[in-house]
């Protein structure tokens, strides 16, 4: 049994990946809405982010899990339109942003009671560009690498999603931030973040950087989306005891690896992904979310950085504009 907010269409348009490839093997479809089982409400989606991971799946390379939709988008908001009968935390007509494992590309999507957080005063654009970035920094920085006041991270990529984040909720948990970009204009949304060092890696060495600004002690996390030769640049610039949260591998695995530091300096060296964690584990990090950071998103002292807004209708343009380079903050999909 359910209840449902009427009347619900049959159908509903979602994005199809026609065959692995590039943005052009992408389509828009008619499907049938989802059936919704227990623990579930159906949402309708206003808006979806769109994130790397997305990529991967179009092109084949990252299968969304047995038991998800295998429509892409791992992030939506929307309004609650109708539920199961065992949920009793949502009534219909709620609105709310959530993560999910897939079927965020549509109009319509699945989300799990215990996942989801409410929007409050935010907008549905602005929702829906915080789970999966969120969720994300929080169960690695935070759960995983227990980030402390008064601790020093270096947050490489920072004006991306991930680091763009990162940043703010270091910074809000009162840690010293250094961070890594490319450009002049980077550096200056870094700033804004509120970055307390900030560091051209296209034009200087963030090693060295990074030990001039810390007098040579080095730093106590290090938050990676690049992977590759960063790798054994992190050891390098993390202090005794410091932890390397690896979140990315953009530049695929590092060729050569001097473990030495590792071991010598007592590192912690820890990766994951979010999109197979278990439905246990997703609702304790939303149950800290809540607590910890939906306030800030509320009263605004943190806020999600929205890059550009496409229509679901410009799916191969949006990704188009995700693959053309790095990007200061999110990609948005609406559905009107």
């Amino acid at each position: 049994m359910t209840h449902v907010q009427q009347p619900l269409p049959t159908t509903m348009t979602v994005v199809n990946i026609i065959e692995p490839g590039g943005p052009e093997k992408l389509q828009l479809i008619e499907k049938p809405l989802p059936r919704i089982s227990a623990g579930y409400l159906l949402v309708k989606v206003e808006a979806a982010g769109v994130n790397r991971p997305d990529i991967f799946q179009r092109k084949g390379s990252y299968p969304p899990p047995a038991d998800a939709s295998p429509i892409m988008g791992l992030e939506i908001a929307g309004t609650v339109v109708a539920k199961a009968d065992d949920v009793d935390n949502w009534q219909l007509g709620d609105t709310l942003c959530a993560l999910v494992a897939g079927g965020g590309y549509a109009e319509y999507c699945l989300v799990h009671k215990d996942i989801a957080l409410p929007l409050g005063n935010l907008s549905f654009i602005e929702g829906a560009a915080i789970p999966e970035n969120f969720f994300t920094v929080w169960a690695n920085m935070c759960q995983i690498g227990q980030l402390k006041k008064n601790e020093t991270v270096l947050i490489h990529g920072g004006t991306s999603g991930i680091g763009s984040v990162a940043i703010m909720i270091a910074k809000a948990m009162g840690a010293t931030v250094i961070t890594t970009v490319g450009s002049e204009e980077k550096a200056n949304a870094a700033k804004i973040l509120g970055a307390d060092c900030i560091i051209n890696y296209r034009t200087d060495d963030f090693v060295e950087a990074t030990q001039n600004f810390t007098l040579s002690r080095g730093v106590n996390m290090v938050v990676d989306i690049i992977g590759g030769d960063y790798v054994e640049k992190n050891y390098l610039v993390a202090a005794k005891g410091g932890r390397i949260i690896q979140i990315g591998m953009m530049k695929g695995n590092p060729e050569r690896l001097n473990m030495m530091p590792l071991m010598v300096k007592r590192l912690t060296h820890t990766g994951s992904t979010m999109r197979s964690r278990s439905i246990d584990e997703k609702i304790q990090i939303a149950t800290e979310l809540k607590e910890h950071i939906l306030p800030m998103l509320q009263n605004g002292k943190i806020k999600p950085i929205i890059n550009k807004l496409y229509l679901l209708s410009q799916i191969k343009e949006a990704h188009q504009y995700m693959e053309s380079g790095d990007l200061i903050g999110k990609i948005v999909l609406k559905n009107s």
